[in-house]
């Protein structure tokens, strides 16, 4: 047991605390706090006063507050005093997880605000830890001590769908004792589960509705991966009083949209209701995208030039979007320039619009610029890379002084748009070989925002498989299909190179093509595969298979027989095997080639 405490005592709070909070000060009006609310990603705010914690603001309070009229009232007449605790810095994630809530603020010796801490940074250090335990999956003992320290009901089970471990808060709240838990299927014991289907699929669902014993709860099921090998999945109640919230909540949409019905027309109404905000459609909950995210929440509240870079297929448009929505220039228009897509002679009138007459073919009554087009908006210069010298020059001109003129005009006129610029090229390497304006290049580039690209998001992968296979079936109207933790792990393992996009174009193809309900190894293209059968020059392949218990054998004799062209001699010659025995070979997995 010494080594668990050890290993416990790494996860000390200050390690996984949000050290960036939002606050509101006693003396803001719940109003206030309602605007801020809505613009951050949390669970609450928190309340100061003289630099020390003296409540929280939850949902719950704001929507109680604009019931009662009271939206102008100052925070501590809603505030929460009782709903949250205050923890020290260098308390455990263990400890923190036997207190009553999980709205903690982390406080220092002299008690001032120095971080928040929510069930979400909880979870993600229980789980942190979890997956890195180096022994194996059944014999941890340091598992039990999380697992009974833990207030929300927790269930564990192995790859089969065995419940493993089952601590006392779960037996308690669905009546089971634990050894009558342990070592029965999952759902045998817990009503309405999916565990047993997150251990073959290996796709995360978080925040999901259960009902357990007529009671609608909040779960969360996580697949647990050792070594690229799904060995089991954690299942936890989030949340119990959803019937109560669902009440609370209907109230404030039937509030909300009667104010609306009074303030705006219905055609307002409407183009309201399609402003959604795009960063929450950007899946994924690796630590990567969650810094861009609240890069982007941050970067979207100021006047500062952006420059989102990253590899084709990561989503800089929809970054762009989000910064958008997110900003003061949200009722205005999101105008998209692609710069690799105007001919060099027609950049000018594209971008500044020409008057009547300027040139020969000019369009009676001139042309207006995608700059005016973006008036009060948000002007999105997609592949800035690829625009032309002469144009850049242009361009500087227009971002420094905010202003510019039409082809064939006199006047100057103000650009009223914010501008966001994006592209997949190395922009400094540019400067340095004088393709790209080294002023422009620091004009644009005053905020970096940098996409990963999906091979350094592995986490994510998972997630985005089930979203889109979710969307893509009922985009053809194709029944739900699975895919299993065997296909999984070689999608997490590939590389991605066309990222989103390609792994957008692998799931549609993959859900028109394979039969049945279910997506399994062989349904997965041939070159991704590949990647699972790198070959070590220093050993033969066959050597490679049978140390490596998930190449399949088959595939590999069809990977190399694609590579020599059907030529079995060169084929054996490179499995390292005798001819004979590759022909002994196609005959037994039926290849024919």
């Amino acid at each position: 047991m010494k080594q668990g405490h050890q290993i416990i005592k790494d996860l000390t709070v200050t390690n996984w605390m949000i050290k960036k909070w939002i606050y509101v000060l006693s003396t803001n009006s719940m109003k206030e706090a309602a605007k801020l609310f809505n613009k951050i990603d949390a669970d609450f705010i928190t309340v100061i006063d003289n630099g020390k914690p003296i409540g929280i603001i939850t949902g719950k309070s704001i929507v109680q507050a604009f019931l009662d009229h009271g939206e102008n009232m100052p925070v501590t007449e809603y505030m929460s005093r009782n709903h949250f605790q205050l923890v020290h810095a260098d308390q455990f994630i263990i400890d923190v997880c036997k207190l009553p809530t999980s709205n903690c603020l982390v406080v220092d010796d002299e008690h001032r605000l120095i971080g928040i801490l929510t069930s979400n940074e909880i979870q993600r250090g229980l789980v942190h830890y979890i997956n890195e335990l180096d022994q194996s999956f059944h014999s941890a003992e340091i598992v039990e001590v999380i697992l009974e320290s833990a207030y929300e009901g927790v269930a564990m089970v192995d790859r089969n769908g065995i419940i493993v471990e089952f601590n006392e808060a779960y037996s308690r709240f669905t009546g089971v004792d634990k050894k009558d838990a342990i070592g029965h299927p999952v759902q045998e014991v817990i009503e309405n589960t999916n565990l047993h289907r997150t251990v073959k699929t290996g796709i995360a669902e978080r925040g999901v509705i259960q009902y357990i014993q007529g009671q609608p709860m909040v779960v969360h099921r996580i697949p647990v991966w050792r070594n690229g090998e799904l060995v089991g999945a954690i299942g936890m109640l989030i949340f119990e009083g959803v019937t109560e919230l669902y009440q609370i909540y209907d109230r404030y949409q039937e509030k909300k949209q009667k104010m609306k019905n009074e303030k705006y027309p219905k055609k307002e109404i409407s183009h309201q209701l399609q402003s959604d905000n795009y960063l929450e459609q950007i899946i994924g909950q690796s630590e990567e995208l969650a810094k861009l995210k609240r890069m982007t929440r941050k970067v979207a509240q100021t006047e500062a030039t952006v420059l989102i870079t990253g590899d084709s297929g990561t989503g800089k448009e929809l970054f762009a979007k989000s910064i958008h929505h997110l900003s003061d220039y949200k009722s205005g228009p999101f105008v998209c320039v692609n710069c690799g897509a105007i001919p060099e002679q027609l950049f000018e009138s594209e971008l500044f619009g020409y008057e009547d007459g300027s040139f020969t073919g000019a369009k009676r009554g001139g042309k207006i610029g995608k700059f005016k087009l973006a008036d009060n908006g948000t002007l999105f210069l997609d592949e800035i890379g690829e625009m032309p010298l002469t144009m850049q020059t242009k361009l500087l001109r227009v971002i420094q002084e905010k202003e510019y003129e039409k082809v064939g005009g006199l006047t100057k006129q103000p650009l009223k748009a914010r501008v966001v610029a994006a592209t997949n090229r190395n922009l400094k390497v540019m400067v340095e070989k004088g393709t790209f304006r080294e002023d422009l290049y620091y004009r644009i580039n005053v905020i970096e925002l940098h996409i990963p690209p999906l091979r350094k998001r592995e986490r994510d992968i998972p997630l985005l498989i089930s979203s889109y296979l979710l969307t893509i079936c009922k985009k053809y109207n194709i029944q739900k299909k699975d895919i299993t933790a065997e296909a999984m792990g070689v999608l997490m393992k590939y590389k991605w190179y066309g990222n989103i996009r390609e792994l957008i174009n692998t799931i549609e193809k993959l859900v028109i093509l394979t039969e049945g309900d279910m997506i399994h190894y062989h349904h997965l293209p041939n070159y991704m595969k590949r990647e699972e059968f790198t070959i070590d020059n220093q050993l033969s392949p066959m050597h490679q298979v049978k140390h490596q218990e998930h190449m399949r054998e088959s595939e590999l004799i069809k990977i190399t027989l694609e590579q020599t062209g059907g030529n079995k001699t060169k084929a054996a010659q490179k499995l390292g095997i005798h001819r004979t025995t590759l022909y002994q070979k196609l005959k037994k997995f039926g290849i024919e080639m």
